[in-house]
């Protein structure tokens, strides 16, 4: 497998798994609840948080732009909801000197050219392709000509899709997201398989962006061979938004950074060997 860097940090090979706090838009519009969840990505131990950008004017589309949506801030349009939850420059800028402030890495996944323009004039590692715009080859392309390291989500997308999508893509700055874009995820339409699929198909990185209720299955991804963990986080599962639900809380976050950096210990390097802690309990019961 290829490696490739991210900063300091290599994705791919033998190196620890690169796992992304996703805050999304679970910020719901708040600088301040951002904030407080870089703080738990922190605390937790994760590599990154990533955020989302969208341009309303062309991200939504004009039949639902009228829709009358109950908010916490009272009735609205889902038009001026979505400015609503957007972040916009002044908050990008405090996001970008917080996270340097607390030594964490920051990303974001973008829509739009215009979101994507706007995310490249920030010093930051890598984009992220949201699932949804897998198929957008405009948007694609302008992803590519940022020269940073992509990374490629492959939630609601077949197999010829993805395969195009690869295509327009440098490869040698290419990371593969396998997703299943169900919020929350069953277990049954999480299809874990497809990791060690990829693993023997590609020579990038594969990782796993997850929707689901729990952390059982994410630690199965990261067994079955995902060097990218992604998953949301929220400060409490019942807050008002459409993503909480499929998020993880503050202390499920911290216990699943943890148990993936003792899986990762686990799984060793596929040597068969007597360890030296064996050698006594040999010479007791070993017959021959």
């Amino acid at each position: 497998m290829n490696e490739v860097s991210l900063g300091i940090k290599k994705i791919g090979g033998n190196n620890p798994s690169y796992i992304i706090a996703e805050i999304g838009l679970n910020h719901n519009g708040s600088l301040d609840i951002a904030k407080k969840l870089i703080d738990v990505a922190v605390l937790a131990g994760c590599d990154a948080v990533k955020f989302q950008k969208r341009n309303p004017e062309k991200c939504v589309p004009e039949k639902q732009r009228n829709v009358i949506r109950e908010t916490p801030w009272g009735e609205m349009t889902y038009f001026e909801y979505r400015y609503k939850v957007e972040f916009q420059k002044k908050e990008f800028d405090e996001i970008d000197r917080y996270c340097k402030e607390k030594q964490i890495d920051w990303l974001a996944s973008a829509w739009d050219e215009d979101s994507l323009d706007f995310l490249n004039s920030y010093d930051v590692n890598a984009h992220k392709v949201p699932s949804a715009a897998l198929t957008n080859d405009s948007l694609l392309r302008k992803y590519n000509e940022t020269n940073k390291v992509i990374i490629l989500s492959t939630g609601m997308s077949n197999t010829n899709e993805i395969e195009h999508a690869i295509s327009l893509l440098d490869q040698n700055r290419l990371i593969l997201l396998h997703a299943t874009s169900t919020y929350p995820c069953v277990p049954e339409e999480l299809n874990l398989n497809i990791i060690p699929h990829y693993l023997s198909k590609y020579s990038f990185p594969i990782g796993y962006s997850g929707h689901e209720v729990g952390l059982q299955t994410t630690y199965a991804a990261v067994a079955l061979g995902a060097k990218v963990v992604e998953r949301h986080i929220t400060l409490d599962r019942s807050m008002w938004g459409s993503d909480h639900a499929a998020s993880i809380e503050p202390q499920g976050l911290i216990r699943l950074v943890r148990d993936i950096r003792i899986i990762e210990i686990a799984k060793g390097d596929g040597i068969k060997k007597v360890y030296e802690s064996e050698l006594p309990i040999l010479k007791k019961l070993r017959f021959i």
